[in-house]
């Protein structure tokens, strides 16, 4: 068996040999978490290997009608891996992903785990338009990335909404709805994420808000940001616990880093 904390790489002969992979990544400090933005178009003209995936999400790429979403999903799917890789002293090939059990049915279709992982790391995936959003904690964790609707599409996600939330989007002057809404609904996906049901829990359940100070709290024992990204975006976190840290930053991927050549940094 291969030593796991050893990769690939070439002699001057082409003799292929095995070099040591940096030590792991500490975890995120319990009441932290750390998060990670790819922008899609900088990997776009990247090799991205499809072999470090398995065959589970090779298919589900595959079976994607768009080549712009198969590069979208091959590539938020390798820089999971590899981050996860660093956390776990683990290469991202032989990451093996399972399911926690579902809150709404007892299902085994609840948070994403890795199975037979040496440490306790919880993690999230999101992905829409040029983004790939990961968070990463000790904790139960969600995050969400979405585009700002358009005032259509913002009107119909708006009716799916707790009614407290609702009476927030109503009360705002037409222009600033779909922007609001775009922060409300990433800060709900996010935490139906965390808890491990995603959509299979009516959207209308639970308030999360807009955070505002004179807002209705959110769910008890969660902690809920928005997180900057690009205009055009929104995107939120949601953390059980409470965040005993100052806000977190958004470290930033590169096409190098879901090629491989080197452990993504915290910027």
């Amino acid at each position: 068996m291969s030593d796991p904390r050893s990769g690939p790489w070439s002699s001057a002969s082409g003799t292929l040999l095995l070099a040591p992979l940096p030590p792991p990544r500490a975890l995120p400090r319990p009441g932290s978490l750390d998060l990670w933005l790819l922008r899609v178009s900088d990997a776009r003209g990247t090799g991205l290997d499809a072999g470090v995936l398995d065959a589970t999400e090779r298919q589900r790429a595959a079976g994607l009608a768009h080549a712009e979403d198969r590069v979208r999903f091959t590539a938020a799917h390798l820089a999971l891996r590899r981050l996860l890789g660093t956390y776990l002293d683990t290469l991202p090939q032989d990451i093996r992903y399972g399911r926690e059990t579902c809150p709404c049915c007892g299902g085994p279709h609840g948070r994403p785990t890795v199975l037979g992982a040496s440490r306790g790391l919880h993690f999230s995936l999101s992905h829409r338009g040029d983004l790939v959003l990961v968070g990463t904690a000790v904790a139960p964790i969600g995050v969400d990335v979405d585009l700002v609707a358009d005032p259509g599409g913002a009107a119909e996600l708006a009716a799916m909404l707790h009614p407290a939330e609702q009476r927030e989007i109503e009360a705002l002057p037409p222009p600033r709805r779909p922007r609001a809404l775009a922060r409300l609904w990433t800060r709900k996906e996010a935490y139906l994420k965390g808890l491990g049901t995603g959509l299979g829990r009516d959207p209308a359940a639970d308030y999360v808000g807009s955070g505002s100070p004179d807002g209705t709290l959110p769910p008890a024992g969660w902690t809920l940001l928005d997180i900057p990204v690009d205009r055009g975006y929104a995107a939120a976190v949601a953390l059980h616990g409470e965040l005993t840290t100052p806000s977190p930053r958004v470290n930033r991927l590169s096409e190098r880093d879901i090629r491989g050549d080197h452990p993504p940094s915290r910027e």
